[in-house]
């Protein structure tokens, strides 16, 4: 059986999708495919954007969803710690909500020039402690993190310095390929 490590799995960072403080949503999207159509076709895409300081740190994140979200305003400015689920709204309540404050009412008409002024500050995710883990660190730990944080991947450092990003998708994808062996 093989021994999965980080470095087999993770994604180097010269790899992601990355844009620099100051860049725009539209210009976020753009790297994002950039590195889609770059990527091994054979993996699963990327999903996420990295946010790099002036330094070429990582500083933050952008998810599909938050991309989603800079689209309207009014969302960046409700409660993004979990979903409306969780606190017990209806569907019928949250399509009324959408009506009643016109959510994204006209967005789509609008996305060129509001993807062209949304600053990714504005929106990105700011990373945590429990988002990073270190090259030499096991597998094991690397599930953890994962499903404890409920995060869609973490970002792997070397020596201080973010290196790559080992996804949650690979890490399944490992474990899936070990359950395949099993009698």
């Amino acid at each position: 059986m093989k021994k999965y490590r980080i470095d087999d799995l993770m994604v180097p960072l010269s790899e992601y999708a990355t844009v620099t403080v100051g860049a725009t949503l539209h210009e976020a999207i753009l790297a994002l495919e950039r590195a889609q159509e770059e990527f091994d076709q054979t993996k699963y895409r990327h999903r996420a954007i990295l946010v790099l300081d002036k330094a070429g740190s990582v500083i933050g994140k952008i998810s599909q969803h938050a991309a989603l979200r800079a689209l309207e305003p009014q969302y960046l400015k409700m409660s993004s710690s979990s979903s409306a689920a969780h606190y017990g709204f209806s569907v019928t309540f949250l399509n009324d909500l959408q009506e009643q404050y016109s959510l994204l009412d006209g967005a789509l008409e609008n996305i060129c020039q509001k993807a062209a002024k949304m600053s990714v500050e504005n929106f990105m995710s700011k990373l945590s402690e429990w988002e990073f883990i270190d090259l030499g660190a096991s597998l094991d730990k690397a599930i953890h993190l994962l499903v404890m944080g409920h995060h869609q991947s973490l970002l792997v450092k070397k020596a201080g310095k973010v290196v790559g990003v080992i996804r949650l998708t690979d890490v399944f994808a490992s474990v899936f390929h070990v359950l395949k062996t099993c009698e």
